[in-house]
């Protein structure tokens, strides 16, 4: 995926991929840490260095519980806690699908934008079509990357016959690595340019074992199982992007991936028309399609309206020009190769993402230039600014990315100067609208000319407005409806214009992440009132975890209030204190400013402590703990309108 809901069409998760977040974590094996993490289940967690220490957090849900390590990748037996056979007993319990039904689950990316998944099931065969990531989010803090919950496959992994992947968006491909043996390493079908994105990712993680990828192409026919699979051509805007026919005894189950029509002025190309034109001789039971962007009224910019402008600036720079977009963007990166190698330039590539993809592109054909085309960037120097073209990543402002150091002037070769010309081929994922005015801040104080979408065609949407959804939907012309991909509004929209096109209300179903959706003889659809496991699977440093509700509230709490440690040593043969008791704050207030509070909190603390253990033979210290953390968090709230998270420690001596 590429873009988002807004008329611009940013989208999601940062395409570009791993290189631009976080560096320092490419390749890391995924493994069970050694020893015990402190608050892994099972465990009291710890504060390092402050001994005895236990979080406590007031209301806290007795049910509640941290972050679970999962089994290790690469199938290494490990101890199963009763956590992990409840879980998994959950699946199993899920009664298998009735020969005359066709079961839609998906499993990720219908509650989001992002981490797609969806699996197919009908009789004994599984079919999961695409496997993608998200990246964290403000809601999910310390998380690397966010992944489907495969609880429900990996307890069938045995019926599984095929991963099929629409296209090489990380949102799509990106969860293969952390996924893929959890599932019995199924074989990957997939056209040639998204294998190669594929096995290229792989390459950061050599402790797995090799994927198996059959390449397939739009006109090819495979039987998996029982079910013969059909695959077509789509528009989005990385090649070779297909949607996937599955054949069922009532008609086909269509999933189009991400997709956009190319038109001009709103008639579809020729292309468009003749791919599309094998739905007049089928029988559609069902069609799940992306909705991201189908509550944008028309259709969306088309993607030569963009490769014009960027070919007329090519063409007319007058001096040094700097295109940044997405890696993933490789259709339009493959454009402006082609435009500078016509009219004479030189290319600089910095960004390391988009220069594997570019490789590529180059390595399977679909790009073709000069080997003296492309220049190192620590050889720019030697050529005139008005023949050098810069191709960058990072124009979502992200602090690793190449435009983020030359707008922050620590790019080592990449210096801007008052006659650069900046042009941002893409528009701004929500979320990120600071860091992209800031990057443009940046960049603006150098003296550079900044190009955006806003002012000029430089980007548009990889996801198909209104009006373009509605015309797929009169050519596919299906029973039954399940919009995927997208916020639930999103999903309603769709839902809404599926109507209008023809389907009937009681055959569309709007899913959430794990619903398992039923089509019954072909004639009726139903959600189940069972789901299959949805508990948050993220990547997170060197595990892979499911992640408690509880444990990001604290994240969230320690980010914006701080916590604050009391330690209180009591005599245990008369309960007093023995000293004065230690209080250590992070995030919270600076101590030595709070003199006066921090002596009021010690009576207090003495009080509390004093008044649990005024019987030190029959004293609860669990129950001390908890109320000498009700009693200081209740002063703290009172004298500073702030709840830090208040970790009690009573030390006996």
């Amino acid at each position: 995926m590429d873009t988002s809901p807004n008329p611009g069409g940013a989208h999601s998760p940062n395409p570009d991929g791993p290189s631009n977040r976080r560096p320092q974590q490419q390749g890391r094996p995924i493994q069970r840490p050694h020893g015990n993490r402190a608050g892994t289940h099972g465990q009291r967690p710890t504060v390092p260095g402050v001994p005895g220490a236990r979080p406590f957090r007031r209301n806290r849900p007795l049910s509640s519980r941290p972050a679970r390590p999962m089994k290790p990748r690469g199938g290494r037996p490990t101890h199963a806690t009763p956590a992990d056979l409840g879980r998994a007993s959950t699946a199993a319990k899920i009664p298998p699908p009735s020969d005359n039904v066709v079961r839609i689950i998906p499993l990720g990316g219908v509650e989001e934008i992002g981490r797609n998944m969806t699996a197919i099931e009908i009789g004994n065969d599984i079919f999961i079509l695409d496997c993608g990531f998200a990246f964290s989010e403000d809601d999910t803090p310390g998380i690397d990357y966010i992944l489907p919950n495969t609880g429900y496959l990996e307890e069938r992994r045995d019926r599984i016959r095929g991963l099929i992947i629409s296209h090489g968006h990380l949102d799509h491909i990106g969860g293969i690595p952390y996924i893929i043996d959890r599932i019995g390493n199924p074989t990957i079908y997939t056209r040639k340019l998204t294998g190669m994105m594929i096995k290229k990712r792989q390459e950061e993680f050599p402790h797995l074992p090799a994927v198996n990828i059959r390449e397939v192409e739009k006109d090819d026919v495979i039987k998996l199982g029982a079910t013969s699979i059909r695959f077509f051509g789509v528009t989005h805007t990385v090649p070779d992007s297909m949607g996937i026919i599955i054949e069922t005894p009532w008609g086909d189950v269509v999933f189009t991936g991400d997709i956009k029509l190319s038109h001009e002025n709103g008639e579809p190309s020729d292309e468009e028309k003749r791919e599309f034109g094998i739905f007049k001789e089928r029988r559609v039971l069902a069609l799940l399609m992306d909705s991201t962007n189908v509550g944008q009224p028309g259709f969306s910019i088309p993607e030569s309206n963009v490769y014009r402008t960027l070919e007329d600036m090519v063409k007319n720079s007058k001096n040094r020009t700097i295109i940044a977009m997405f890696a993933s963007h490789l259709e339009r990166l493959i454009r402006v190769m082609m435009f500078a190698e016509q009219y004479g330039k030189k290319v600089v590539i910095d960004g390391r993402s988009m220069r594997t993809n570019l490789e590529i592109a180059r390595e399977i054909g679909i790009l073709k230039y000069k080997d003296d085309t492309v220049v190192a960037v620590e050889n720019m120097q030697e050529y005139k600014p008005e023949n050098l073209i810069i191709l960058a990543t990072g124009a979502q402002g992200d602090e690793f990315a190449s435009l983020a150091r030359i707008g922050n002037k620590t790019h080592k070769y990449i210096r801007l100067e008052p006659t650069d010309t900046v042009v941002l081929s893409s528009s701004v994922i929500p979320g990120n609208e600071r860091a992209v005015q800031k990057l443009k801040d940046n960049l603006s104080r150098q003296g550079a000319k900044i190009v955006t979408y806003l002012t000029s065609d430089v980007h548009t949407s990889g996801h198909g407005y209104r009006e373009e959804a509605a015309w797929i939907h009169s050519q596919i012309r299906p029973k039954f409806f399940v919009p995927v991909h997208g916020y639930h509004y999103m999903l309603r929209v769709h839902a809404d214009l599926a109507e209008e096109m023809g389907t009937k209300r009681e055959n569309i179903m709007v899913p959430d992440n794990s619903s398992i959706i039923e089509i019954v003889d072909g004639e009726r659809i139903v959600k189940q009132p069972f789901k299959a496991p949805a508990e948050l699977r993220v990547v997170e440093g060197h595990t892979i975890s499911e992640i408690s509700d509880v444990l990001m509230r604290d994240r969230k709490a320690l980010g914006q209030e701080g916590f604050c440690v009391v330690v209180a040593t009591v005599d245990r043969r008369t309960g007093k204190l023995h000293k004065s008791p230690d209080i250590i704050s992070r995030g919270f207030v600076y101590l030595r400013d709070n003199k006066d509070l921090m002596d009021q909190t010690r009576l207090i603390i003495r009080k509390s402590v004093e008044g649990s253990l005024h019987n030190p033979r029959g004293a609860d210290l669990d129950a001390a703990r908890e109320d000498l953390a009700e009693a200081v968090s209740r002063f703290l709230l009172q004298r500073t309108m702030k709840r830090p998270i208040v970790i009690p420690v009573i030390v006996s001596i």
